[in-house]
């Protein structure tokens, strides 16, 4: 974080799934030379476990001398937050933004104590995203209220704050960002922000926002589409397809594109 922001980088995350979404990722960002994030939610741990997705990445940064962080998107339960941390992951979501906001304060509070005791930094969301994406589904959301963001950031100690200012999760709603409104946060925040659902958002507004104390944003459809892309188009020219091996390398590469290209366009190259 800190790197990022002497050095004036929005640092894209990456939602990952498995070996070589992995792999994609890292290779994007590391012929891209820009730092950025891998990161697992929750739900995928359904697949894997904390364990094996460090073991992945490790692997996949074994030859990447980039600045990259491997992040837990959308932490359930603190569980899974201890898991991940016990595990050798660098960053931390803990997403209680459906609870009351003192509750919401109160599930924060106790992740940020466990996790700074390691020096790992912890994101948290005030306000709820819109749209469908895994098992986060919310066909309104809410969006954040500068006039509390002080005081939730203060008293829950989070080091990153992930902001519903008319972004969505998912491909299936239409983002509409409200700069004003993310000016209005950034006015009063103490830490920077995030923007989850990058997926659909014009490069151009994402680059406004960075004025506007935007660290971070996600982007999970974007990479998924087009690994699962790799194995449709095969199958619709061939449906006796069976080489995995092949069409996984492909999956690979274009996976690594398409992240390459977009912590390119994000920071302005």
């Amino acid at each position: 974080m800190e790197y990022a922001k002497k050095n004036q980088f929005i640092l894209p995350a990456f939602n990952t799934t498995n070996l070589e979404m992995t792999i994609g990722i890292s290779n994007g960002l590391a012929k891209a030379k820009l730092p950025g994030y891998i990161q697992v939610s929750s739900s995928n741990l359904k697949l894997s476990n904390p364990n094996m997705m460090v073991e992945i990445t490790k692997n996949a940064l074994k030859h990447i001398d980039i600045p990259i962080a491997l992040h837990l998107d959308h932490g359930q339960s603190f569980q899974d937050v201890k898991d991940c941390v016990d595990a050798g992951f660098t960053s931390i979501m803990i997403d209680a933004s459906h609870l009351s906001f003192e509750e919401n304060i109160t599930e924060v509070k106790k992740t940020v104590d466990y996790c700074h005791f390691y020096g790992i930094p912890v994101e948290a969301e005030l306000g709820a995203l819109g749209g469908k994406e895994e098992d986060i589904n919310n066909e309104t959301g809410s969006t954040t209220d500068p006039e509390v963001v002080k005081e939730f950031v203060e008293r829950s100690g989070c080091d990153l704050l992930a902001v519903s200012v008319g972004n969505v999760h998912g491909l299936d709603l239409q983002p509409n960002v409200n700069l004003q409104l993310l000016k209005n946060i950034s006015d009063v925040s103490p830490v920077p922000l995030v923007m989850h659902g990058g997926s659909g958002i014009p490069f151009d507004t994402i680059r406004k926002a960075k004025k506007f104390n935007l660290l971070k944003i996600n982007y999970g459809a974007d990479l998924r589409k087009v690994f699962i892309e790799s194995f449709g188009k095969e199958y619709q020219k061939n449906q006796n397809a069976h080489d995995v091996i092949r069409l996984s390398m492909i999956a690979v590469s274009n996976v690594s594109n398409k992240a390459n290209e977009l912590v390119k366009v994000i920071n302005g190259y």
